[in-house]
């Protein structure tokens, strides 16, 4: 690593000692993410504290010829972020990069840095009465940087849209270090192409996400959280149908749980209890908010005798205070650790029509049943807006090799499901370096150029968050 001294030294002479961990001693959270894999080690972890620093770090690593990937709060599940395994990459975490810069109560704005913690803005939102709405289970870690920059989904889609939707300005620095303000918090601006929206979902390889202007809400007064039983996947759908017209647009979160999935939280969490008194094939975990002088409570009570009445409900419980609604949510966050405990297996991130879903449900089961019938079929996800996240785990009798193929051949089986029903093999979580071959299959010569001359164009040299969403060049 000798030929790189003189950019470390620079590095270090511009960002100070605090600004750079050299000693891979000191590199082993920036080398793995959620799910615990792991590429490669980096050059160097820079860890600027100002969007001038950012732009000064990013024109060095171009003087250098240095590779660079910009790095969040490791939470994601497509190792995006982690260090190229083959060239030396500078990692540039921005987690120095924390304040909140300003909130307009009345314009329902705020301005942040691109490395605050989600669950902070969050805060920071709710202390002026308003509310931020992306919800994630890692929002205690997620970084906003890193959430634009995969265009993050999670509970609250349904009603809020993706980041996408909550995205009013960004400020980015470009591969060749030049910033680009686009910080306006304007709720309408139709002045031509909208350069905000080729950054959002970029995973980085287009700029580094330094600032943003977010869209906020009014904040919720009062909530209403049921857990029921359904019968099936198609009943859980037409019950959102139904939901969907009852409630209107206070229905934030809709979630489909097996019972797969209340079992794996029963074991990771033991400080839960069934939470009916009968297990159930299917259950359907539900949120209404409002703000208002709105009866949520006789609303969501006609929702269910519709819904019993018609045979879609079998069963359910209605939390009756904050805290036994944060309790049945529990089981939504800790069936997450109960599929982590078991090893490896395999994580997808589908979505497909609504109208599809529960078709698609059923001929994703079909096809891995007859591939593998001792594997354990995990469907769950936000299907509101028709994202299922159908995961599987295998057999524990196999041998890792085994294991690591078997669920390779899984996956090609399922996406080639997905391409059946006109879905995509990514609803939320993004492409990165797993899911690019898959992706790249998939699309056609002209999206294909169209998509390559955009990264030739935003980053000629080829620096920037190489290998991720598209194949690197120089690879073999």
């Amino acid at each position: 690593m000798d030929e790189y001294t003189p950019f470390l030294d620079a590095l270090t002479a511009l960002l100070g000692c605090e600004g750079v961990l050299n000693d891979p001693a000191d590199h082993e959270r920036y080398v793995q993410d959620w799910a615990g894999d792991r590429l490669g080690m980096p050059l160097a972890v820079a860890r600027p504290s100002s969007t001038a620093q950012v732009a000064d770090t990013v024109k060095l690593c171009r003087e250098h010829g240095v590779r660079m990937v910009p790095q969040g709060g490791h939470t994601g599940l497509v190792r995006g972020a982690m260090p190229d395994p083959e060239h030396a990459e500078l990692v540039i975490s921005l987690e120095r990069m924390d304040r909140i810069r300003r909130i307009d109560p009345l314009n329902f704005s705020i301005t942040v840095d691109a490395g605050c913690i989600l669950e902070n803005v969050k805060r920071a939102a709710e202390a002026e009465d308003c509310y931020f709405p992306l919800s994630l289970g890692a929002q205690g870690s997620c970084q906003i940087g890193g959430n634009i920059a995969t265009n993050a989904g999670g509970l609250n889609v349904l009603r809020y849209g993706m980041m996408r939707q909550l995205v009013m300005g960004l400020e980015v620095v470009l591969p060749d270090g030049r910033i680009w303000d686009g910080m306006r918090a304007l709720h309408k601006d139709n002045r031509g192409y909208s350069l905000a929206q080729l950054f959002i979902g970029s995973e980085g390889t287009l700029g580094i996400v330094t600032g943003a202007v977010l869209k906020l809400s009014p904040r919720p007064e009062k909530s209403q959280t049921a857990l029921l039983a359904v019968p099936s996947v198609k009943a859980a759908m037409q019950l959102y149908a139904l939901a969907r017209r009852q409630c209107s647009d206070l229905l934030s979160a809709f979630e489909l749980i097996p019972r797969e999935c209340i079992e794996l939280a029963l074991k990771a969490a033991p400080q839960l209890s069934d939470p009916l008194d009968a297990a159930y094939p299917h259950y359907v975990l539900l949120d209404l908010a409002a703000t208002g002088p709105v009866d949520l409570g006789e609303m969501i009570e006609a929702l269910l005798t519709q819904g019993m009445e018609d045979g879609l409900v079998l069963d359910g419980v209605l939390a009756a205070s904050m805290s036994q609604s944060q309790r049945l949510w529990q089981f939504r966050e800790s069936m997450l650790e109960g599929q982590q405990q078991r090893g490896e297996h395999l994580r997808t991130d589908i979505s497909v029509p609504i109208s599809a879903l529960a078709d698609f449900a059923e001929a994703a089961t079909q096809a891995v049943g007859t591939h593998s019938p001792d594997a354990t079929i995990i469907a769950y996800g936000h299907v509101g807006d028709g994202n299922l996240h159908f995961n599987v785990l295998p057999p524990a009798t196999l041998a890792k090799e085994e294991t690591t193929n078997l669920l390779h051949d899984i996956e090609l089986l399922l996406f080639d499901v997905v391409d059946r029903f006109d879905g995509s093999i990514s609803a939320e979580h993004g492409i990165g370096r797993v899911k690019q071959a898959a992706y790249l299959a998939r699309t056609s010569d002209v999206e294909r150029e169209l998509l390559t001359g955009l990264k030739q164009l935003f980053d000629p040299d080829q620096l920037m968050g190489m290998g991720r969403i598209l194949a690197d060049p120089s690879a073999s």
